[in-house]
């Protein structure tokens, strides 16, 4: 290992806002700050908003900034990324802001059921092989409802497009709300996204907030003239989820 990211580790632990549990406290039991983000970290009321796989942090610091009557929370594996985003929010005293380090799959020990108001996933993994891992599979809707308010939502802004479509097809297979979806945000699609059902909910600066905030990643796909897709949908279902009849080989690319 590095130097470097030896240094990054070490500094991790000084950040108040950056958790980082041990597997016994996630595997299989609840963390102490589940059902007690507010009181425990952030001190007030305000709705929570999770982006999974944050990466550096970038998104989870730009909306928090853009928001502040919001509590944001970036979750992450890799600590020398998170360290980038927990010591801007450490550095310019973001009191709105925290970081998570730890793997997606344990969220439901570390969140209590309706503590969550909205998840961000951004440009995840689309396991081209591996459906039953991606975010946006039966396994994983089942744990967002696990934490999520009644009306909360899923937000997936990505450069896949077989991810998109997947999560198109699993949201109609078991009949979610779909708020919006386009497949070219900063193209043919854009203004398809003002007057949608995400307007109604989030408000206008909710759409703008989509071609204003970036990931570092997104910037690099753009440049390259790779098609931004957004889709967000209400996460209200009733019994289990089912997998969606979906064509794989038409989307994989």
């Amino acid at each position: 290992m590095g130097k470097d990211k030896l240094r990054k580790f070490k500094e991790n632990e000084t950040f108040s806002c950056l958790v980082q549990p041990a597997t016994p406290e996630v595997l299989g039991a609840d963390h102490p700050l589940k059902g007690h983000w507010n009181d425990g970290m952030f001190g007030n009321g305000h709705p929570i908003v999770v982006e999974l796989g944050c990466g550096k942090g970038e998104y989870t610091i730009d909306l928090a900034l853009r928001n502040p009557a919001f509590n944001y929370i970036g979750v992450d594996i890799k600590g020398a990324r998170l360290w980038k985003g927990a010591k801007y929010a450490t550095e310019h005293s973001l009191a709105n802001v925290a970081f998570l380090r730890t793997r997606i799959e344990f969220i439901s020990s570390l969140f209590a059921p309706e503590e969550v108001s909205e998840i961000w996933i951004t440009f995840a993994d689309p396991q081209l092989k591996k459906p039953k891992k991606r975010l946006t599979s039966p396994l994983f809707l089942e744990r967002y409802r696990g934490i999520l308010k009644k009306g909360g939502i899923v937000h997936l802004k990505t450069d896949s497009r077989l991810l998109h479509e997947y999560t198109m097809a699993a949201a109609t297979q078991n009949g979610l709300k779909i708020l919006a979806s386009a497949t070219d945000i900063y193209g043919a699609d854009k203004e398809k996204l003002y007057g949608t059902p995400l307007e109604s909910v989030c408000g206008r600066d909710a759409v703008e907030a989509l071609f204003q905030v970036q990931t570092f990643y997104e910037s690099q796909y753009l440049a390259q003239g790779i098609p931004i897709t957004y889709m967000s949908f209400v996460i209200d279902h009733d019994g289990p989820y089912e997998a969606p009849d979906f064509d794989e080989d038409r989307w994989e690319r």
